[in-house]
């Protein structure tokens, strides 16, 4: 049924992308495209509690990603997996919706990345990253408020291959009371 709406295929065949083509810069204009998809993402009680972080400077994406993987207990490891752009998702934690705006967010902007024809990948350890005291330094350096907390980072690039494809879903996945 997926294969005849647009927006269902794209749901359902979207995949996580860990390998991007470092010779393609990704066009502004995909770039803004997915932060709109994450600015109208839905908010509880519509507060738009969410800041988007915008990270193009090779030197600033190394730095955030080797403290991710220091975080992740794998100082070798790129968990940015190369891409040329990440866009931080942060959020007033005084909001009580916060995780779950955030959360929202990121899952829009990760379908219309792959609308617009952009590989990307929600990376985890956002949080820890800025709660830390270097990532608090950052956010005072940033220009934004200690009570925002970070949700996730949305990397994107081209792909370096072609894209993986989706497996099936279990069929317990569902459970019907009628």
């Amino acid at each position: 049924m997926y294969e005849e709406n647009a927006v269902l295929h794209a749901l359902c065949t979207r995949r996580s992308v860990r390998s991007y083509d470092s010779t393609k810069p990704v066009e502004q204009e995909k770039i803004q495209a997915v932060l709109t998809a994450g600015q109208y993402a839905p908010t509880g009680m519509n507060r738009m509690p969410t800041k988007f972080v915008v990270i193009r400077n090779p030197e600033m994406l190394h730095q955030l990603s080797k403290q991710n993987a220091e975080i992740m207990g794998a100082a070798d490891r790129d968990p940015f997996y190369g891409a040329p752009v990440a866009i931080l998702v942060l959020v007033d934690s005084t909001v009580h919706t916060w995780v779950e705006d955030g959360s929202l967010a990121m899952g829009a902007m990760l379908n219309a990345a792959y609308a617009v024809g952009l590989g990307s990948c929600w990376i985890h350890r956002a949080r820890e990253t800025f709660d830390s005291e270097a990532g608090k330094a950052l956010l005072k350096q940033w220009g934004i408020p200690e009570t925002y907390r970070g949700v996730g980072f949305c990397i994107l690039g081209y792909a370096a291959g072609e894209l993986p494809q989706p497996k099936l879903r279990k069929d317990d996945q569902i459970l019907w009371i009628d």
